[in-house]
């Protein structure tokens, strides 16, 4: 498990690295949730995930990002019933544009247009399964977190891979999440 206060456990979304170019060659760890965490994308089964034809869009999404932004290379990736994990590594600037016509430019673009890429293909497609056009899919925000090194890699690797296994105990499970939701709706002073 990842022990740091910005981990994906941590019950606050860290703010972004103030000054910190999100274009620059990196690796970035993120974690996208569905709306109200609503299970939407498969169930947790012994050997790991079964994805629903929702989840494969989604895995199909991700996989199809290095299509449509050249710089970047994707690491360890999963769906989960209600959110997502995966290391985006991007490597640098593309050129970028359509030959003379506008001029080609060398530029990057930074991981929030990436994450925003994710969210909006695969919510166009899963709402076209669902009849559903326009309904959000993802919450509006998501966790990312800039890898310093290799043994920040390795150990978020290990915690995407070994997620369904602790598919129990994780905050995004939905007891957890009813848990969380009876607590707030309690009147004070009341057990």
């Amino acid at each position: 498990m990842i022990q740091r206060s910005d981990s994906p456990q941590s019950s606050r979304r860290p703010l972004p690295l103030k000054e910190y170019d999100y274009s620059q060659a990196g690796a970035y760890f993120i974690t996208v949730c569905v709306k109200h965490r609503k299970i939407l994308f498969g169930d947790i089964v012994e050997d790991g995930i079964r994805l629903n034809p929702f989840g494969v869009v989604v895995k199909k999404c991700w996989e199809d990002l290095p299509r449509h932004y050249h710089f970047l290379e994707l690491d360890a990736f999963i769906v989960m019933p209600n959110h997502i994990h995966g290391i985006l590594m991007i490597t640098g600037n593309s050129n970028v544009g359509a030959g003379l016509k506008p001029a080609p430019t060398s530029k990057c673009h930074a991981l929030p247009e990436i994450v925003r890429a994710l969210k909006t293909f695969s919510a166009r497609r899963i709402n076209e399964i669902r009849s559903t056009l326009g309904t959000p899919i993802w919450q509006r925000n998501y966790y990312e977190h800039v890898i310093r090194n290799e043994i920040d890699l390795e150990e978020i690797r290990e915690y995407i891979q070994n997620n369904p296994l602790k598919w129990p105990e994780d905050e995004y499970h939905p007891a957890k999440v009813e848990k969380a939701m009876r607590s707030v709706r309690r009147p004070a002073g009341r057990p």
